[in-house]
């Protein structure tokens, strides 16, 4: 697919720039684990990008998990409160996002995490995620009425740009086929860095699929190139 110029970019966060995803899938299976159930990883794939609630209830039905939502948000937040602490930064992320900073690119973040949880998340990364200056918590955004796959996440992350670039100028980067379909959906390009488990022949509407941040190259995009 033929890779256009971009003036902004715009990142989900969780499986992309931090290792959460694996703390997600822990948790999820401890309270699955209680009722002989299993979380796989295709049902993973399936609720990657939706906000809290609809998580909770794709999760629940998917199980049939004798809960409610909010009973089974309140058990996993528990589990997520200690390991989100264990959050690491994603290989080649780092580089990127100096890189884009120092060259004065404008940067989102688009997550559908709540505050909350996204507080817990950057506990040990203040540093690095002030380098977004413009944030959406697609949980806990009331402009945001539905998660991935829909586009309203990265459609109102693009509003917080003082310049409001049209979306076909905007990059996004995620990890989930949800992520995929709702930057599609939005109009904008999209960089996917998925699971290596992922079958990629799922995300045709992929602009560019990699193994990691590592591989970007900024040029492709129009955008600054790595100083080396």
């Amino acid at each position: 697919m033929l890779c256009k110029p971009v003036t902004h970019v715009l990142f989900d966060m969780d499986g992309l720039l931090l290792n959460t995803e694996k703390y997600y899938m822990m948790g999820f299976q401890q309270v699955a684990s209680r009722y002989g159930k299993e979380f796989t990883f295709d049902l993973k794939c399936k609720i990657m990008g939706k906000q809290s609630q609809e998580l909770a209830s794709s999760i629940i039905n998917e199980l049939n998990l004798p809960l409610t939502e909010e009973e089974f948000i309140f058990e996993t937040r528990k589990i997520f409160d200690k390991l989100f602490l264990q959050s690491k930064v994603m290989p080649g992320v780092e580089k990127l996002l100096l890189h884009l900073h120092k060259h004065k690119v404008p940067m989102g973040l688009a997550t559908s995490s709540s505050k909350e949880t996204y507080d817990l998340k950057v506990t040990h990364h203040h540093e690095l995620f002030q380098l977004f200056p413009y944030k959406t918590w697609g949980s806990s955004d009331p402009n945001v009425k539905r998660g991935k796959p829909y586009p309203d996440i990265f459609l109102i992350a693009a509003t917080k740009f003082p310049d409001a670039p049209s979306p076909d100028k905007c990059l996004v980067f995620e990890d989930s086929l949800n992520g995929v379909k709702a930057a599609v959906a939005a109009g904008m390009q999209v960089v996917m860095i998925p699971d290596p488990r992922f079958d990629r022949s799922q995300a045709p509407e992929a602009t560019l699929i990699l193994s990691s941040m590592e591989d970007f190259r900024p040029e492709v995009f129009s955008l600054p190139p790595f100083d080396n």
